[in-house]
């Protein structure tokens, strides 16, 4: 079975910083993509950022220059740096992996985590 848990969410204020993290529970150099998605309450989920083992990254343009997505191989996490916060990225925040060779933002992911909570106050 394969796990994948978040953390690092929390609430800051507008332009502060949070680093979420994913740990999973087995190698994710074994699958070709990974990402980070969002949903804020009665909104649809979008996706904010995905990156491939090939270092192929594709970022929302809502994010773009300010998140960072990152992994760790041997640590089985990735990473998502999220600078210049805004009231606007406050959401659920869930990261997901699938083995496909796609890797795009509205890709098909089979294995999901439960969510950790970002909130920015202005």
């Amino acid at each position: 079975q394969v796990q994948l848990v978040e953390s690092g969410g929390g609430s800051v204020q507008a332009g502060g910083s949070l680093r979420l993290s994913c740990a999973v529970s087995e190698g994710i150099s074994g699958w070709n993509c990974m990402g980070w998605f969002r949903q804020a309450p009665g909104k649809e989920r979008e996706g904010v950022a995905v990156i491939t083992n090939a270092g192929r990254i594709t970022y929302a343009g809502s994010v773009k220059d300010r998140f960072t997505i990152s992994k760790d191989n041997t640590q089985n996490t990735l990473y998502l740096q999220m600078n210049s916060l805004k009231p606007e990225d406050t959401a659920m925040y869930t990261c997901a992996a699938l083995t496909s060779l796609e890797c795009g933002l509205a890709s098909w992911f089979r294995y999901w985590g439960q969510g950790t909570q970002v909130t920015v106050s202005s």
